[in-house]
């Protein structure tokens, strides 16, 4: 066909717009030249007139047609080829993925349970309990010690803090919970032949009063200390029960959990040291105190006295995740749990 009557005046074009009339005259070869003029207009060129006619262009099938019509429809409207809807699909999929993740980073967000050394094993083995009778929770537990448990509460650091004495005047601000009662057992080694010493006698040892095992009627050598660092729940138990206003020993060897002094009393036979009666084992020996076993019987009628709380404590009323898991350590059976490892409960496992 001519294009001289095409409707199509003669006029300078810029190369960006030849570009645009050539794309369309490419893409819609067949058409009339007032379609193909209406193309023109639709996509903004910027022609005033050509100074070349159109070549004749040959009749398209009616399916090319459309193709060409829905294709233009698509730059037009959207600004994109229809064979890039697949990559929009994939962007779409990626989006879904990250959001998944998101989502389930954030349903992995538990509570966090810090503190006391004495406490992180018993609450170890409650959170295990607790996640497998509810799933989707996730409690995480960490030690660190007594004060730093409760200062950890205080900063919000931690949703629970773990504390193996009762609190403080200055931290009385704070919410505690008695989650069960557990006594100091003093140790020695296996091989030791101490088998019992008086409150007074204990007193001394630690104060550096007493400083040879032959002085309580056992071979001679020298006692080896092993004590708790301070901030230690346990430590400032031991103090208020056993030492009064008396310093425990400098030259005593610190360590900075109930597991490390069991270790060091264990591969020593001459040292002696304290910690919680639930984590005494077969590898070390407990003493009597004034003739009075560290037995949870003796611990329940008051016979044997080195007893201290294991508290719970929370930065205010305990809500949501936290408040659930504290219900549960109060209920029968967490606190039987408690019994078989060897502290007291505060809810006898027979009420339930």
């Amino acid at each position: 066909m001519d294009n001289k009557n095409s409707g199509f005046p003669n006029a300078d074009c810029g190369i960006g717009d030849r570009g645009k009339a050539t794309t369309i005259g490419n893409q819609c070869q067949g058409r009339s030249n007032k379609g193909i003029l209406f193309e023109f207009q639709q996509t903004g060129t910027a022609c005033r007139r050509f100074k070349k006619s159109l070549s004749p262009l040959p009749s398209p099938s009616r399916r090319e047609g459309l193709l060409c019509r829905w294709k233009l429809v698509f730059e037009n409207y959207f600004g994109f080829g229809i064979w890039n809807l697949g990559f929009l699909i994939g962007l779409l999929f990626i989006f879904l993925v990250i959001q998944l993740n998101i989502g389930c980073e954030r349903a992995k967000v538990g509570i966090t349970v810090a503190g006391s050394t004495s406490v992180e094993p018993f609450a170890e083995l409650l959170a295990e309990d607790y996640m497998s009778r509810n799933p989707q929770s996730h409690i995480y537990v960490q030690g660190g010690g007594s004060t730093a448990g409760i200062e950890a509460v205080r900063t919000h650091a931690a949703n629970i803090g773990m504390s193996s004495r009762s609190l403080l005047s200055e931290e009385k601000d704070l919410y505690a919970v008695t989650i069960a009662k557990d006594a100091i057992a003093v140790i020695v080694n296996p091989k030791n032949l101490i088998r019992d010493l008086s409150l007074d006698q204990v007193r001394q040892v630690f104060s550096g009063k007493i400083k040879n095992w032959g002085e309580l009627r056992s071979p001679p050598h020298p006692i080896v200390l092993v004590n708790r660092e301070e901030g230690s729940g346990t430590r400032e138990s031991f103090q208020k029960f056993v030492m009064g206003k008396e310093d425990i020993a400098l030259e005593s060897l610190v360590q900075d959990s109930n597991g490390a002094i069991r270790q060091v009393v264990s591969n020593d036979p001459f040292a002696i040291g304290y910690i919680s009666l639930g984590l005494v084992n077969e590898k070390v020996k407990t003493l009597n105190i004034s003739e009075i076993e560290p037995t949870l019987t003796n611990i329940e009628t008051g016979k044997y006295t080195l007893v201290r709380p294991f508290l719970f404590v929370f930065n205010g009323e305990p809500e949501g995740e936290a408040k659930s898991f504290l219900e549960f350590v109060l209920s029968p059976p967490a606190q039987e749990l408690l019994s078989k490892e060897g502290l007291v409960a505060i809810i006898h496992p027979s009420n339930k």
